[in-house]
């Protein structure tokens, strides 16, 4: 089966369930099956570029939301910032990042894909797109998507998010950016809470490359009791640059 119709298919039966739509309620507009919708779901069908588009339109999206298919390796680009520390650091450089958190109400860890891209409108400013999804029993599967900006700087790189699916989720990610060559780098990503619509904020690794999910990676997700004491005494929530990252 062609991965890449398996993963568009997954993005459509995301943004159908996220839109309330049964199979019937999509396929009638497109002019479509029943069944043929459930295929393309599932990958069995590859979409026509007409269809792909009729799909997009009613599901409210754009067709780049249901083709966010990267290559595995893509080849590195050039440093947007043309200083003697962009071009020293891997994470002005990297493409595709790998995001990860552990969300204690559901008691999972949660991981993602951030992919970096050249604006097409604004040349010289980049944006980036964020996929989450949970690791559960039967695998990796995504759940949210998000698309935004991205801002360099010597110490810091700011992303934003806005949710695809509900434009009030918009979410900040803060990652540090390393002065030492390593591969992963401390976060805090702050937003709105998808299950509650709560104010929230995740303490979140971001890597190079891909992080097997172990007990003692898990542990790096998790706040420290030193972390608590520090935020009680200050009354505010930090989350330092350890410096220990993963070997490079």
């Amino acid at each position: 089966m062609n991965s890449i119709s398996t993963h568009v298919g997954g993005r459509i039966r995301m943004y159908r369930k996220e839109r309330g739509l049964t199979l019937q309620q999509l396929a009638d507009p497109i002019h479509k099956s029943r069944a043929s919708v459930s295929k393309y779901e599932t990958g069995e069908i590859t979409l026509d570029v007409e269809t792909l588009f009729d799909i997009a339109s009613v599901l409210q999206v754009s067709p780049n939301q249901l083709l966010d298919v990267w290559p595995p390796e893509p080849a590195p680009a050039p440093s947007p910032i043309p200083s003697d520390l962009g071009r020293r650091s891997p994470f002005f450089h990297a493409r595709r990042l790998y995001f990860y958190f552990y969300d204690g109400r559901y008691q999972r860890l949660k991981d993602g894909i951030i992919d970096v891209y050249e604006s097409k409108t604004k040349p010289g400013t980049y944006e980036a797109s964020l996929s989450i999804s949970a690791v559960t029993a039967e695998g990796w599967r995504s759940e949210v998507y998000y698309t935004g900006q991205v801002v360099y700087s010597d110490m810091l790189i700011r992303f934003s998010f806005v949710n695809q699916c509900n434009a009030l989720e918009e979410d900040l990610l803060y990652i540090y950016n390393p002065l030492e060559i390593r591969d992963s780098t401390d976060g805090l990503l702050c937003g709105i809470s998808s299950a509650d619509l709560m104010p929230c904020a995740f303490k979140c690794l971001v890597t190079l490359t891909p992080q097997e999910h172990s007990e003692a990676f898990k542990e790096r997700l998790l706040f420290s009791k030193q972390e608590l004491q520090q935020w009680q005494k200050m009354n505010m929530l930090l989350v330092a640059n350890r410096g220990a990252g993963l070997a490079f």
